[in-house]
């Protein structure tokens, strides 16, 4: 439980980053909380599309994740943050990613900094 806590954190944190170097990547909010709370519930929505939908699309770019030599894992990160801005939309929370290159680009920002922070955050694990 408290891994997942750290992972969501790390989401939050990482689409934080995200959202503040992107302009085609947008949070509004009338205050700092509700961004805030906002993100959070963003982020535990990004955990899940990546939890079930992620695996599906990876299994069926297989022979293009051998052929392009995982390159291609890029582009199915950016079709989850892609997934997560419209399932955002109907769930009418302020989180929207503009265009396909601006979902690439975010998906790279996410990826690192998620990486980095989850290395940053005690998981847990002795």
């Amino acid at each position: 439980m408290k891994q997942f806590v750290v992972k969501t954190i790390a989401n939050a944190g990482a689409l934080a980053v995200a959202v503040g170097l992107l302009d085609k990547i947008s949070l509004t909010g009338s205050s700092t909380g509700k961004k805030v709370g906002t993100l959070l519930v963003v982020a535990l929505l990004f955990g899940l599309v990546n939890f079930l939908v992620k695996p599906v699309l990876q299994v069926l770019a297989f022979p293009l994740l051998i052929l392009t030599l995982g390159l291609i894992t890029l582009v199915i990160n950016a079709l989850m943050l892609l997934l997560t801005s419209w399932i955002a939309g109907k769930l009418d929370l302020s989180f929207h990613v503009s265009g396909f290159g601006t979902a690439v680009m975010g998906a790279l920002i996410v990826s690192i900094v998620s990486w980095a922070l989850n290395m940053a955050l005690p998981d847990g694990k002795d």
